[in-house]
């Protein structure tokens, strides 16, 4: 059975003639199984006052203020007292890298985060408590909503066709135009391109547009400013990419996509590579370990089949079945060792024997690329916008459902 308590902390007085009540605390609202103080309700009306006194701007009417306020604080210790049910903990350690971080996104150190805190007179450990408390609505909120957004394929192709965020998330493009009377001609040239021949220097030679002296250049552009016919058939391309012949009114479109720039553009170095692992064990130590492997390598250079060597000798089993190949990889995707190795070596050389945290290796690059990696960045962009937006929603809806379930009552204070 709940109490209906008003003080929550007193001082008694010893007196000759009486004892002397101090009320240092009193709670404001019961909310569930826990409380809000008056104290709480009071430090959040003085903060939000200073800081429209600092921004200059009026206050909103007394009573307006004080209900969001007192709602505000309803809904922090609905969600708190969430977090104790479902076990939820912020260890000193977690809290104490999360106030490195705020202080170096200060640009200060801890030490002097602290004295900064102090010399304006707040107080660090008051500024711990709430920092604690909103981490463990921020993983309350992300348990209890996070798991209810959906996105679906659909969704996220129609948001990256809308008009706002091709404008919002495409590159600015450099592209090139080849412009003729026939389609003959543009596939004529095409197989040019094929064969190795300059874009540019075919623009110039063959190109009716009025470009054609610059080698058909656009010059840089968001896809939205391109004509429709051009910006259906650059839409999700890569670095590089040459067009079929695009039919116009005008005559027949070649397009060459040669360069992107913008804050979501990524390139991305990447080397194809397969190897064999061999790796120590009780009964075969290192240095026999790794002699066996000098006798595999010797193998595969002098001519033996480098897949079937892997199929029988390697002992990576994510790569043996393959044949060794680790397909491409990018910088930061394996151990240090091998992708120095990798880094250093020439394309269809074989490498020395090696040495990993996994083993030994040999390893042979069979070729090197720069990806263009844009699109990828640009739809995980757009997947964080859409998510963000339904997640705003199911946490205002998740909020009001269950405020609405609390059991809240409000008391009277003087």
């Amino acid at each position: 059975m709940k109490k209906k308590i008003y003080l929550i902390l007193v001082l008694l007085v010893a007196s000759p003639l009486s004892a002397k009540v101090e009320t240092l605390d009193r709670i404001a609202i019961i909310v569930g199984d826990g409380v809000v103080l008056e104290s709480q309700v009071t430090s959040m009306l003085e903060t939000i006052k200073q800081r429209y006194a600092d921004q200059g701007a009026a206050l909103p009417p007394a009573e307006v203020m004080l209900e969001q306020v007192q709602e505000r604080l309803i809904i922090e210790e609905l969600q708190l007292q969430m977090g104790v049910q479902a076990g939820v903990r912020v260890g000193d350690g977690e809290l104490n890298q999360a106030f490195e971080e705020i202080a170096n996104n200060n640009n200060l150190s801890l030490e002097a985060f602290i004295e900064s805190l102090e010399e304006q007179g707040a107080s660090y450990e008051d500024l711990r408590t709430q920092v604690r408390k909103e981490m463990i609505i921020q993983r309350v909120q992300r348990g209890r909503v996070g798991r209810q957004v959906n996105i679906t394929e659909q969704e996220l192709e129609g948001f990256l066709a809308t008009e706002g965020s091709v404008k919002e998330l495409s590159p600015e493009l450099f592209v090139r135009q080849i412009l003729v009377v026939t389609e003959k001609q543009a596939k004529e040239i095409l197989l040019k391109i094929e064969s190795g021949e300059d874009f540019a220097a075919l623009a110039k030679e063959f190109s009716t547009n009025t470009n054609a002296k610059s080698g058909g250049e656009m010059g840089w552009r968001n896809l939205a400013d391109f004509p429709s016919l051009f910006a259906e058939a650059l839409k999700h391309q890569k670095k590089g990419f040459i067009s079929e012949p695009l039919k116009s009114s005008a005559g027949f479109y070649i397009l060459k996509l040669e360069d992107k720039r913008g804050n979501l553009v990524r390139f991305e170095e990447q080397w194809h590579v397969r190897h064999i692992l061999m790796m120590p064990t009780k009964i075969r130590d290192e240095q026999f370990t790794k002699s066996e492997l000098e006798e595999v390598r010797v193998r595969a250079e002098s001519g033996e089949d480098f897949a079937l060597l892997a199929k029988e000798f390697s002992e990576d089993p994510g790569s043996a079945s393959r044949g060794g190949d680790l397909d491409w990889l990018s910088l930061g995707k394996t151990a240090k060792a091998f992708e120095n190795m990798m880094v250093s070596s020439p394309v269809e050389e074989i490498s020395p024997v090696f040495e990993s945290e996994f083993g030994f290796h040999f390893l042979q690059v069979l070729g090197k690329r720069t990806e263009d990696l844009t699109e990828e960045v640009i739809k995980d962009r757009a997947y964080g916008i859409i998510f963000a937006r339904k997640y705003d929603e199911e946490l205002e809806n998740s909020l009001r459902t269950t405020r609405a379930e609390a059991f809240v009552e409000f008391k009277e204070l003087d």
